[in-house]
Parts: C-alpha cells; sequence; structure tokens
C-alpha cells in the first residue's frame, strides 16, 4: 500500500513495446520510486500526453507530474501516442467524429501497454489501475474507460474537451477544466449526473495549455497536489 507521507527519489527508464498486431511501436517513459525496498501493493498509473502534432517527446512534457507521482511510491507509465509517420489529428468537421480513430488508437495503445506491464511486473496492484490524460489525451482516457470499465479505478482527465465522459460510479471519475476553453456539448456531466455517480468536476484557474511543463511552480503545485488527493 501506498504510503502518501513517504518522499522517494525517482528514476527515469525509457523502452519502445512494439505491437505485432497492428504493427506499431509504443515508446514509453517510466517512473518509479528509487527504493531498495519493495512496495507492496504498489499502483500503476498510465498517463496519455495531450496532441504534440505528431513530433514525438510529447510523453516528457509532463515531467513535473509523472515524477511527482512516483516520489509518492506510484509505478507511473506515460505512453507517446503520436509517432512522426502518423496522420494529424484533424482540426476540421465533426471532431468527435473525425477524431475517434485517433482516439480509438490510443486506447488499443493503453490496453497493450497494460497487458505487457502484466507480463513484465505482475507484482503491481492492477485492480487499482488510475488513468490520467490531457486534452487529447484525456479523450483517449475517457474512451478507454467507456470500453474497458472493469479495467480501471480511476480516470483523472484534465482539460478534455471532446470525448464525452463516462457517466458511472466505477470507475470513478475526476476532470480538471481549465480556465480558457470550453468542453463541446454534452461532454461533461450535469450537476445532476455529477451527484448521481459522484463525478468530480473541478474547475481551475489554469489555462489549458499550461497544463504540461510550460505551467508555472504555482500551477503544476496545485495540479499535482489535487491529482494525488484524487488517487489516495
Amino acid at each position: 500500500m501506498i504510503n502518501s507521507n513517504v518522499t522517494y527519489g525517482t528514476k527515469l527508464d525509457t523502452l519502445t513495446l512494439f505491437d505485432n498486431s497492428r504493427n506499431r511501436k509504443i515508446p514509453v517513459a517510466v517512473y518509479s520510486p528509487k527504493t531498495d525496498k519493495k512496495i507492496p501493493s504498489q499502483q500503476i498509473i498510465i498517463f496519455s500526453h495531450g496532441y504534440g502534432a505528431n513530433k514525438g517527446h510529447d510523453y516528457f512534457v509532463y515531467s513535473y507530474l509523472t515524477e511527482k507521482l512516483a516520489s509518492k511510491g506510484y509505478f507511473t507509465v506515460s505512453i507517446q501516442h503520436e509517432l512522426p509517420t502518423d496522420e494529424l489529428l484533424p482540426v476540421e468537421g465533426n471532431l468527435q467524429a473525425v477524431r475517434m480513430p485517433f482516439w480509438e488508437r490510443g486506447s488499443e495503445n493503453i490496453l497493450f501497454v497494460l497487458n505487457e506491464l502484466k507480463k513484465i511486473r505482475p507484482d503491481l496492484d492492477y485492480k487499482h489501475l488510475t488513468l490520467i490524460g490531457h486534452s487529447n489525451g484525456g479523450d483517449m482516457t475517457a474512451l478507454f474507460a467507456s470500453k474497458h470499465p472493469d479495467l480501471v479505478y480511476k480516470i483523472i482527465t484534465m482539460d478534455n474537451r471532446r470525448m464525452y465522459l463516462p457517466r458511472t460510479s466505477h470507475p470513478k471519475i475526476y476532470t480538471l477544466r481549465s480556465n480558457d476553453y470550453p468542453a463541446d456539448k454534452g461532454v461533461l456531466p450535469s450537476p445532476e449526473e455529477q451527484e448521481k455517480y459522484k463525478i468530480t468536476v473541478q474547475p481551475t484557474d489554469i489555462n489549458h495549455g499550461h497544463m504540461d511543463n510550460k505551467g508555472s511552480d504555482k500551477e503544476k503545485n496545485y495540479l499535482g497536489n489535487i491529482i494525488l488527493k484524487y488517487i489516495e
């Protein structure tokens, strides 16, 4: 079990997984606590980045958060969803429709990484899996939770704007909202749905584009602390 009063040093490992069924590389960054002692029932977090125009390395640009989570004992895996050879994300048309194949691919990436981790690290606590995603990665996270509710304990979306959040009590749903971009109609649950399913919709004073490493220290501390609170 994670002890939130303990803070560890952290280490970063990178590896590239390969999904033969889709002939696709999936780079991942693994942020983990530095400790010689086994953390019993160590929980796992899978993070999905916002859209980065296929330039790559987006899975590193939330290190303020992934390192903080690792420092508290969580085995934190950040997935690089877009590759330089991928099509660019559509910006015109019905975005909920034209972006769905991209979210489907992201959901498949998450599922593949999760299944590979179960082989490599069977000792981790997969019953309490938390998924976190920002923006387009939050849309992928919401879709995954809708498709595989039995695999996820909690999701935390950081200003996803297009994919409807599940209306459910399980997995637990938390969403942090920016101060500058509204979500599309129907993405967020109504106040009645929030109460019925115990969903947390948290407004913030943070710009959408400041939820990664570009944010100020104050903004990053706020996001890191509130996300830890949701997980714990």
